[in-house]
């Protein structure tokens, strides 16, 4: 699959989806419907239980393309809601999500991080919200960061367009790892996630999310699906033989 925005490569079990978008690897609407393509191949054809998501040239994305918008015409929503869908596709895809950041990541790119399941950086990595200082709204993040971080901190972060620093993300919660390179930060994360079962993992996912919203009853139900699904699959079976044939 050739691209224009970004590069998508296929090893084995992992799937890397690279933003190559020239300087600054910034978010256009040509990169969004490329990343749709992405998605559907990943959902629909691809056998990958990781997806890494970086960036080229030493910067994530520095967010979004001001080009696409034109301030002799009137304001559309449409770009910033075909955005919202396909992050949230990337939130939901059927496999673990890892966000590798090597030097910038700016508005889109903070926000695409936040909806991956892992996020690793490196020590000149550096993350931003600076919308509100343009005069709108930093997307979603105003719905996500604050579950990572706490609502003070992520009004501090939105409100003030603070610059945060590779060690403070860390600290923060916003970062799982600091890496000496992007390369190994994927290593590590590729170790972190282990026999990486996607069902598991994914319908786990499920579950973190909805705690923030949903009933002890309701969730009790969900998990109880959520688990009898779980262990018919193969890999718990095979976790049993391996179990009972040690005793």
């Amino acid at each position: 699959m050739v691209f224009e925005t970004l590069k998508l490569t296929e090893d084995g079990e992992v799937a890397t989806i690279t933003l190559d978008n020239g300087s600054g690897n910034f978010i256009n609407t040509k990169m969004i419907l490329e990343l749709t393509s992405v998605c559907d191949h990943l959902e629909d054809e691809s056998t990958a239980k990781t997806v890494i998501i970086k960036g080229a040239g030493g910067c994530f994305s520095e967010g979004v393309d001001f080009r696409d918008f034109h301030p002799d015409k009137p304001m559309d929503i449409h770009g910033f809601n075909k955005w919202e869908k396909i992050c949230r596709r990337l939130e939901n895809l059927p496999m673990t999500t890892v966000a590798v950041i090597d030097g910038a990541a700016y508005g889109g790119g903070f926000q695409m991080a936040l909806v991956c399941d892992l996020r690793i950086c490196t020590s000149s990595s550096t993350l931003q919200l600076p919308e509100a200082h343009l005069g709108f709204i930093p997307g979603m993040a105003s719905f996500r960061l604050a579950k990572y971080v706490g609502l003070g901190h992520a009004k501090r972060i939105i409100i003030t367009c603070a610059k945060v620093a590779a060690e403070e993300a860390r600290q923060l919660g916003i970062m799982d790892h600091i890496a000496d390179s992007s390369d190994s930060g994927t290593a590590w994360a590729l170790n972190a996630l282990g026999p990486n079962h996607s069902v598991a993992v994914t319908l786990t996912r499920r579950l973190l999310n909805e705690s923030f919203t949903d009933s002890w009853e309701d969730a009790v139900g969900h998990f109880l699906a959520a688990q009898h699904r779980s262990i018919s699959q193969t890999a718990f079976l095979e976790t049993i033989r391996k179990e009972t044939n040690d005793v």
